[in-house]
């Protein structure tokens, strides 16, 4: 996938492209093409460069592999397209590959592939992850197996999946056979909470073919809110949800594919019980490097694992690198900090995700953008909120990024928000993210941002809309959602377009939403700028997957759908295009358009729409038009379950070909 900021541009006008266009490199010196690549291993090895250069002269790439500064390329005149070959070290996994103008070039020329000798193919459908996901219902047990729910307050129903497994008994365990080697994991569970609601940790046994590794710490610190919305921390308040969070663990040995890995509640583990949802098993490589020339923390006084308040040496850091214009490296440990930083023009590197740490403290701590140049890659942001306040706490990454700005490889948990990008924001590459247990929303493009994207990242147990463009008071202009995997966000959409100009979200996978809920939801709610150009909810490859969403709505007592297109506070008249999209087991309706105003050109092709919960009223139809304007149905179509549409006399609904079930 080729990505183009600050006047790169993808052109379907030059002879002999291959694919879907080619990326060009214009005159300006902001110019970049980004390549979201998979490498099988890493190491050095052939990456191919299908190139057209029709300057008559020799024209200079800087290259940054990872957001690092790789050195330089160079691109001969041709008189079409032909083919360069560079050796280049790099990482196993998702990486990106950026291609920045060069001082010494003068004119325009375009890539339209990039060939990785040792590559690997990205997920056709959600993000393509370094991990391997496991099912604890799926595993072998031989403790309790919760049935299957979708009932608000019900732990089942916040499981992926919703079941999950209950080790209740000493001797009860979980266990899984690994499909592939694997030297950490993260282990998705609930323990009680505490009479005061302030959590604690207690330990879970872990082994390996029957000998044990070690006792695993499991919490409920981060887990457990009460009460209505936004909900708090106090077990009076009644009405308990968000039961599970993720915790993590290198095992410092690597386990053979073939492993039996298991979960036990052993005599060393003194919970009332544990509830497995699943894990996450993956082979964590040796940290990165220092790059060259960065300055690290640790000149400035930053001592890792001491628990001591590292925010000034943090910030004197990003003073002396953007000073002598190079970066700053966060060495492998944990750092804590109290409060964020403000970023612009500057790289800011750590060693790995498992390995650099900043942690924050008392709801604070963090990166805020204030200009162009901002590339944070290769951390994890770990916060300690523990309820959500919007007005006190710190989001993971926020602000406004400017041009010119990458984010990659970053992991977050509990954060207010994991992304919050705000107006000025024009290309930004967000790629790679892992962010979990937040308290409000995963991502908000929000108001004024342009050409941003957002990719291969997996996102998990949100308190908010898990992926959100907000045009409040300016558009937000296309950008896009591509390439992500969503689950079990609590409260809110797995996708939300509220207003905006030409947004699309593609090949994306969508799962398990729980209430207030729909898998994606598009319209004029929260009185953004109406919607224009063309909105976009399809799959360039194949299908984008929306598996058991839907939700209930208990403020307006009312049933959303699975795809929920809502014309609250405009009429809805730019085109919205659904297309080769799968809906399976959806809660409610797998499609529901509303509400009292006008929805036109609105497109539905090629949907398949398999299965829909008998949940009340909803249960009864597949499709519900409660709206005033017409929709395009073509090749749409219902199979194991509900296949009534119910529509009011005021929409018209022109059905072509290749429709069936309704």
């Amino acid at each position: 996938m080729h990505f183009s900021q600050g006047g790169a541009y993808l052109s379907t006008s030059i002879l002999g492209y291959q694919g879907t266009g080619a990326a060009v490199q214009s005159a300006q010196i902001s110019s970049r093409i980004i390549t979201t690549v998979n490498a099988a291993q890493s190491g050095a090895q052939t990456v191919t460069f299908r190139y057209q250069n029709n300057t008559g002269s020799t024209q200079h790439a800087n290259l940054l592999i990872d957001g690092i500064a790789a050195g330089e390329l160079t691109f001969e005149s041709t008189t079409g397209f032909t083919d360069k070959a560079y050796s280049l070290n790099l990482k196993k996994g998702i990486g990106t590959l950026t291609l920045a103008q060069h001082s010494s070039s003068t004119g325009e020329y375009a890539i339209d592939n990039i060939t990785l000798e040792q590559g690997a193919q990205l997920q056709a459908r959600g993000a393509t992850t370094p991990y391997i996901a496991y099912e604890a219902e799926q595993g072998v047990t031989n403790a309790q197996v919760m049935a299957p729910s979708r009932v608000f307050h019900e732990v089942a129903a916040e499981a992926s999946g919703r079941q999950a497994v209950r080790l209740a008994n000493y001797g009860d365990y979980v266990e899984f056979t690994l499909n592939e080697p694997a030297n950490a994991f993260v282990l998705r569970s609930s323990i009680p909470d505490t009479a005061s609601g302030s959590g604690e940790i207690q330990t879970l046994g872990v082994f390996a073919n029957g000998v044990k590794l070690g006792d695993h710490q499991v919490s409920s610190l981060f887990s457990w809110v009460y009460g209505s919305y936004p909900y708090g921390n106090n077990p009076s308040q009644g009405s308990p949800q968000r039961y599970f969070d993720g915790s993590r663990m290198m095992l410092g040995q690597t386990l053979p594919a073939g492993t039996i890995l298991r979960f036990e509640k052993d005599a060393n583990a003194s919970s009332q019980h544990y509830d497995i949802d699943l894990i996450e098993t993956e082979l964590v490589e040796a940290p990165r490097s220092k790059p060259a020339g960065f300055v690290s923390i640790e000149d400035f006084g930053a001592v890792a694992n001491d628990g001591i308040d590292d925010l000034t040496a943090i910030r004197n850091t990003i003073n002396s690198a953007k000073y002598q214009g190079t970066g700053v490296w966060i060495p492998a440990g944990r750092f804590i900090v109290s409060d964020r930083f403000n970023l612009a023009d500057v790289a800011v590197i750590g060693a790995g995700p498992w390995y650099s740490v900043i942690a924050g403290l008392n709801g604070k701590g963090g990166f805020y953008a204030t200009g162009d140049n901002v590339t944070i890659a290769h951390l994890m942001i770990d916060g300690d909120v523990r309820y959500r306040d919007d007005a006190a706490f710190h989001a993971a990454l926020e602000g406004n990024f400017g041009t010119g700005s990458l984010l990659q490889n970053i992991w977050i948990e509990h954060t207010k928000v994991g992304l919050w990008g705000s107006a000025g924001t024009d290309g930004l590459l967000a790629v790679g993210l892992r962010i979990r247990n937040t308290f409000a929303d995963g991502v908000n493009l929000h108001t004024d941002i342009k050409d941003t994207h957002i990719t291969q990242s997996m996102i998990r147990n949100t308190g908010d809309d898990t992926l959100a463009m907000w045009s409040s008071g300016s558009p937000v202009t296309r950008s896009a959602f591509i390439n992500n995997t969503v689950q079990v966000p609590l409260l809110g959409n797995g996708a939300g377009i509220y207003g905006g100009t030409d947004n699309a979200i593609l090949n994306n996978i969508f799962a398990d939403t729980l209430t207030g809920s729909a898998g994606v939801a598009i319209g004029t709610r929260f009185n953004p700028t109406p919607l224009a150009g063309t909105t976009r909810v399809e799959n360039r490859v194949e299908n984008t997957t929306l598996l058991r969403t839907g939700g209930y709505e208990p403020n307006w007592q009312s049933q959303l759908g699975a795809i929920w297109v809502y014309a609250d506070s405009a009429d809805i008249t730019a085109p919205i295009e659904v297309n080769n999209v799968d809906i399976i087991d959806s809660t409610h309706q797998a499609i529901l358009v509303s509400w009292q105003k006008r929805v036109e050109n609105l497109l539905f092709k090629n949907v398949n729409i398999n299965g829909v919960q008998a949940n009340g009223s909803a249960g009864d139809f597949s499709m519900e038009f409660q709206a005033q304007g017409e929709a395009y149905l073509e090749n749409v179509t219902v199979t194991n379950g509900a296949n009534g549409v119910n529509k009011w006399p005021t929409y018209n609904l022109i059905l072509g070909p290749d429709n069936s079930g309704f």
